[in-house]
């Protein structure tokens, strides 16, 4: 019987064993035959533990090529990757492990542990044989309902998803990805990782991004994968430029929208066009601009061959809910059996909680959170756009659109404003400029001035925190 995520994964190792997986100098050198044999031993080291098939091995692991050798072997071993961010605290981890209720809880020293106990056992294994329904992995996320949930990602999912999206992005072995991303997220791991893994390519394992490093490593390699916080933290570093990414074929940004104003530096200063797509933990990857094509800054690109993606409710270019059906799609959510009825349609589709639209050339353009949404005085505010507006102001970075509660309004649009260095533009200027382009009762009624906005591991503003911090300021600007 087959092992769907498995053959996939190790498709390469079996085929060109010695071609070049992780390459120096911040990591050990692997081919992909290393990795076969390293996650046969740690299969083995597995099943000597007691793990059978299904169990759940739960993950709070560093990045390294050890950690990636863990998920290959959980999926050998027929069993259930679930990885946890390592900035999880113990409460934390605690209360994600109570649910998971799995066979075996492995952090870094339980790693050392295994692989130690790995050593000496056969580089070989035979890989539990798995259908394209039973589980693969399960990732915790907050979704649109609050307390973290575990998707269930199958075979299925992960092996479209990898095959689909290194397809797309044209992946061979001759790429070489710099990973700057975690890998306890579908991009650093789902993504990144899986399309290498599939295409016979190579990588270069960064701990963290920084951007000199990044930067030291952009001659020798083909493909980068960031989100946008990366990208304009490269634009800071001199030593990007056209010379540098000579040959780079592929960047490739998601899990935040970026400012149309990244994308036309990033290309003056480079001649390379970033591509934009859009996922989810629950999903993967949905749409994407295309490899060879017009690249639209502001969109996500078209669906993904094999996913349908469809917005409803969208009425005289309002946007409306961005739903999805595939074989990407997850199972559901872990012992949430109750979750099926709220999160999917009657006729089967998920809903992703975003809010979006089509032009009419097929490109989707993702507009908020339908959580996001701000009602106010009865009138729907799409944060989106006002965000646009106000970072299109000269003097203003970036900023983040939030309701807060109102007496008057029910609630109130706020706006917290990042300024470019140097910039002196006041609070009430940025009012008179972007009422120019929004109607009243979208213009913020109030505008704070931060040194950042807060944000998740993955660069998304995280804008619970921000609303959180807004309400405890004092008002800088109102009415008007």
């Amino acid at each position: 019987m087959a092992n769907p995520l498995a053959d996939l994964l190790l498709r390469a190792a079996r085929t060109t064993p010695r071609a070049p997986l992780l390459r120096g100098p911040h990591g050990p050198a692997w081919s992909h035959g290393d990795l076969d044999a390293a996650s046969a031993r740690l299969a083995n080291a597995l099943v000597a533990r007691g793990v059978t098939p299904a169990d759940r091995i739960v993950a709070q692991v560093g990045k390294s090529a050890g950690a990636i050798a863990l998920h290959v072997a959980v999926a050998r071993a027929g069993a259930v990757f679930v990885p946890l961010n390592t900035a999880y605290t113990g409460d934390e981890v605690a209360a994600l492990v109570a649910d998971a209720d799995p066979a075996l809880v492995v952090d870094d020293a339980t790693l050392g542990d295994l692989h130690a106990e790995a050593a000496s056992l056969p580089a070989t294994f035979a890989d539990v044989g798995r259908d394209a329904g039973d589980p693969a992995s399960m990732l915790y996320t907050s979704g649109t309902t609050g307390r973290p949930k575990g998707a269930v990602l199958t075979h299925g999912n992960l092996t479209f998803s990898a095959s689909t999206l290194a397809a797309a992005w044209g992946f061979t072995g001759r790429d070489v990805l710099v990973h700057v991303l975690p890998l306890f997220h579908t991009h650093g791991l789902f993504v990144a990782v899986h399309c290498v893994l599939v295409s016979g390519a190579s990588m270069v394992l960064l701990e963290r991004f920084d951007p000199a490093a990044v930067a030291a490593e952009l001659p020798a390699a083909t493909v980068l994968m960031g989100v946008p916080t990366h990208y304009t933290r490269l634009l800071a570093e001199p030593a990007l430029d056209a010379t540098a990414t000579v040959g780079m074929r592929l960047f490739t940004s998601g899990s935040a929208p970026m400012l149309v104003a990244t994308h036309e530096e990033f290309t003056a200063r480079t001649g390379h066009r970033i591509l934009e797509r859009y996922g989810m933990t629950e999903t993967c990857m949905l749409t994407s601009n295309p490899l060879d094509g017009e690249r639209k800054p502001g969109t996500v690109g078209p669906p993904l061959p094999g996913v349908d993606v469809r917005v409803t409710g969208a009425e005289h270019g309002a946007p409306g809910a961005i739903e999805v059906r595939g074989p990407n799609v997850f199972q559901g959510y872990w012992r949430r059996p109750e979750l099926a009825a709220t999160e999917f349609t009657a006729d089967g589709w998920f809903i992703t909680g975003d809010l979006g639209r089509f032009d009419a050339d097929g490109y989707l353009e993702i507009v908020g959170r339908a959580k996001d949404l701000v009602i106010s005085g009865g009138l729907n505010v799409y944060p989106k756009e006002v965000e646009l507006v106000l970072d299109g102001i000269h003097g203003v970075a970036e900023s983040a659109v939030v309701g807060l509660p109102d007496g008057d309004l029910g609630e109130a649009v706020i706006a917290a404003v990042v300024l470019e260095p140097g910039s002196t533009v006041r609070p009430d200027e940025i009012r008179r400029l972007a009422r120019r382009q929004l109607a009243a009762f979208k213009l913020p009624k109030r505008v704070h001035v931060v040194d950042a906005l807060p944000r998740n591991t993955m660069g998304k503003v995280a804008k619970a925190e921000l609303r959180s911090a807004l309400a405890d300021l004092p008002a800088e600007m109102e009415g008007g």
